[in-house]
C-alpha cells in the first residue's frame, strides 16, 4: 500500500490560512502574511531535489561542503495558472567533481525527486544548471 499523507488547511483570518501535515511538527502560514501556494510549490520542489543532490554526492563520498537550490518559475496568464516554465540553479560549495555533480542533479531530476516530476508532468518546461564553489 502507497503511503497516505493527511494533512489539514485552517482558516485563521482575512486571507491567511494555516496548513498542517498529520506527522509533522511544523506549521505553515499561507496566503496574506505568510507563502502563497504556488510559491511554497516552488519552494517544496527546491527542497526535494536538494536533498537528492546533498545525498547523493555523500554516497558518493564526494567533499560537498554547501548547496544553495535558487528556483525561478513562469507561471501561465490564464487559469488554471501553472507554471509553464521552471529553471532550478545548484550552488555547490566544495571540491567536488563537476561529472559528479552532474550525474547527482540529473539522478535528482530524473529519477528521485517527486516534485520535480509533478511539476514535469503539468506540462511545464523544467531546465537546470549548476555551478561549483571551491573552497
Amino acid at each position: 500500500m502507497a503511503d497516505e499523507v493527511k494533512g489539514r488547511v485552517e482558516w485563521f483570518k482575512d486571507y491567511q490560512f494555516i496548513g498542517r501535515i498529520e506527522s509533522d511538527s511544523c506549521s505553515v502560514i499561507l496566503g496574506e502574511g505568510g507563502i502563497r501556494p504556488m510559491k511554497l510549490l516552488l519552494l517544496s520542489v527546491a527542497g526535494c531535489t536538494a536533498y537528492d543532490v546533498v545525498m547523493i554526492l555523500q554516497k558518493m563520498r564526494e567533499p560537498i561542503e554547501g548547496l544553495e537550490v535558487e528556483i525561478s518559475g513562469e507561471r501561465r496568464e490564464e487559469h488554471p495558472r501553472i507554471y509553464k516554465k521552471v529553471h532550478i540553479h545548484y550552488k555547490i560549495y566544495g571540491d567536488v567533481s563537476e561529472e559528479k555533480a552532474k550525474r547527482a542533479i540529473e539522478l535528482s531530476q530524473d529519477k528521485y525527486c517527486s516534485a520535480s516530476a509533478h511539476i514535469k508532468l503539468s506540462g511545464a518546461e523544467l531546465t537546470y544548471s549548476f555551478e561549483i564553489i571551491k573552497s
